[in-house]
């Protein structure tokens, strides 16, 4: 095979032990586990929101906006279960920064150990505040030491046509959300949930093992083909789809970045307020509709808008992506207690 040993990597049993969670912190994870699958299957009422920046750096900003957010969870957490995400890895559409797991300084070489060691002390650190934290899997490989954190995950739209990705997304044991692909066929969007709520035949860590399925799998919307595909008419084919696929507890999450906040081929993601605003609307008069979607993923982080960390110019440490553009703290803010005023009239 055509590559160049660089070093060995810590062992999952190695990171676990250096930075390890505390017992409240791993009984907080399955709380949160718990209230996010009453959700997804029903019984509890209240809307998921997935929101926090759209890619887990500089740690210091990561752990401001955190605190932030818990404290305005506290607020809305009778209408409201917020789940932060903290992505660690990035997919890239051809090429780019895939995120601090291994390349924890954007502008130095990749340095997989140092991402490591980052991202582990990052996860528990928000994860001890109290916040239920979510990443999108990009590298199955190397999940134990940071899967074990999180309380939801996401499975891409560039790999939820991937057997294997499929294949872990049964394994897991929390909450995880398939992506309709970018070419957004719903119609396979719903076929990877099918795959990840059955059990599988696989080889993990040398052993042939059978997952056990994911029956709270379910569908992220995020637009595809610059087009958005968050409308009653888009969720009424997925009721379809689900019902013809036996999806167990169907559920949706509008993921309202993306292509769903596309206007003209632009990306504008100062509209994902107010399209969560729109969607919640839309669906007032249609309960059937209405009680698929269980919430919207969010964009957001302390400062509007995006940089270029490759420009040459002075980077901003104080809470502006490097990735996406998101929504300002402030916004956000106004967000989360509108929709919860909404929810409670």
């Amino acid at each position: 095979m055509a590559y160049q040993t660089i070093k060995k990597v810590p062992t999952s049993e190695e990171i676990i032990s250096k930075i390890p969670l505390t017992e409240n912190g791993y009984k907080n994870i399955e709380r949160h586990k718990e209230e996010i699958e009453a959700i997804l299957s029903g019984e509890d009422s209240r809307l998921l929101m997935i929101i926090g920046p759209c890619s887990a750096w500089p740690s210091e900003a990561v752990l401001d906006y955190a605190n932030r957010l818990q404290q305005i969870s506290e607020e809305v957490k009778d209408q409201i279960k917020i789940i932060m995400r903290v992505y660690i890895q990035k997919p890239r559409t051809v090429k780019g920064w895939t995120g601090p797991i291994n390349q924890p300084d954007p502008l130095a070489e990749p340095d997989i150990e140092a991402g490591i060691w980052y991202c582990r002390k990052l996860m528990t650190q928000v994860v001890e505040l109290g916040l239920p934290i979510a990443d999108e899997c990009l590298f199955t490989h190397n999940a134990r030491g940071f899967q074990e954190l999180l309380s939801w995950v996401a499975i891409g739209a560039r790999s939820t046509e991937d057997q294997e990705h499929r294949i872990f997304a049964s394994s897991l044991d929390c909450p995880v959300g398939m992506k309709n692909p970018t070419h957004g066929s719903l119609k396979i969007a719903v076929n990877s949930i099918v795959a990840a709520q059955h059990s599988h035949y696989a080889v993990f860590d040398g052993y042939e093992v059978k997952t056990a399925g994911n029956k709270y799998a379910h569908l992220v919307l995020r637009g595809s083909n610059d087009k958005p595909n968050y409308s009653v008419e888009h969720i009424h084919e997925v009721a379809g789809h689900f019902a013809k696929g036996g999806v167990v507890n169907p559920a949706i999450i509008v993921d309202v970045s993306h292509d769903n906040c596309l206007i003209n081929g632009v990306k504008d993601h100062n509209a994902q307020a107010t399209i969560v605003k729109n969607v919640i609307d839309s669906l007032g008069d249609k309960p059937e509709l209405r009680k698929l979607v269980k919430g919207f993923m969010l964009e957001s982080f302390i400062k509007e808008g995006r940089q270029n960390a490759e420009s040459g110019d002075p980077i901003d440490l104080g809470g502006l992506s490097i990735t996406d553009p998101c929504l300002s703290w402030d916004t956000t803010k106004e967000l989360l207690l509108s929709v919860a005023s909404k929810l409670r009239a």
